[in-house]
């Protein structure tokens, strides 16, 4: 797997998410709260994202997952690979700091590990990646193709990869797919300053990452959105 498709995400065409009750940010308040968090609270977001991921996608242990999700042109079991490069490899960008490249290190996951085996590499990752958020200075940056970023802006990326390909991955097996607004709302006002104002959180995370249209706008086309991972 080469280093562009750390950030190439999968296009997935499902048919949305159960969200509960919660207010809809405006984009100056949700800003506020994702400015607010500290390292520590970015960490655990990233940590609670590969929980939430992992716990629904364990239902599917038993599954075929040479299948795809719909609209992707990875296996299952690849979009797992894939998670562990994004995560573990965020956590080596934001501990290396290039600044025009990115690391010659990359993790995959044993292609004859159980299932099971696989969700815990993923969580492992996330935990190699908070601790790394925790542990950087605030002055911390680091290379990336779509922004050079700071912790919270790696961390934001890989809740973003966790809660985006977990859906992927979960339509692909018909699992509920439950919103996550509380992880996915800081994601987004971190990474996408264009997104609309007035839905939920996980609702405008599906449609920044081109999973999803809104009810006053088209889904994104494939291929053509991308994060913003400057520090603002």
């Amino acid at each position: 797997m080469s280093a562009p498709s750390l950030v190439r995400a999968a296009s997935s065409t499902g048919t949305g998410v159960t969200v509960g009750p919660s207010p809809s940010p405006t984009p100056s308040s949700a800003a506020s709260v994702s400015a607010s968090l500290s390292a520590t609270d970015w960490a655990a977001l990233v940590v609670e994202a590969a929980d939430v991921t992992t716990t629904v996608l364990e239902r599917a242990a038993d599954a075929d997952w040479s299948r795809r999700p719909d609209g992707s042109d990875w296996t299952a079991r690849a979009t797992l690979d894939h998670l562990a490069l994004g995560v573990l490899g965020y956590a080596g960008l934001l501990t290396a700091r290039p600044t025009d490249r990115y690391i010659t290190l990359f993790g995959s996951l044993d292609p004859a590990a159980p299932i099971p085996h696989c969700l815990e590499g993923l969580r492992i990752a996330a935990e190699l990646l908070a601790a790394t958020v925790r542990s950087a200075p605030p002055e911390a940056r680091a290379w990336h193709p779509w922004g050079h970023s700071d912790g919270p802006g790696f961390a934001a990326m890989g809740i973003v990869e966790l809660l985006v390909h977990g859906w992927d991955l979960a339509g692909a097996f018909h699992l509920d797919r439950q919103a996550a607004d509380r992880l996915a709302a800081p994601a987004v006002a971190r990474l996408f300053p264009e997104a609309p104002p007035g839905h939920g959180g996980t609702d405008t995370l599906l449609w920044c990452a081109g999973r999803t249209a809104l009810p006053d706008l088209p889904r994104r086309p494939a291929g053509e959105w991308r994060w913003d991972g400057r520090v603002r």
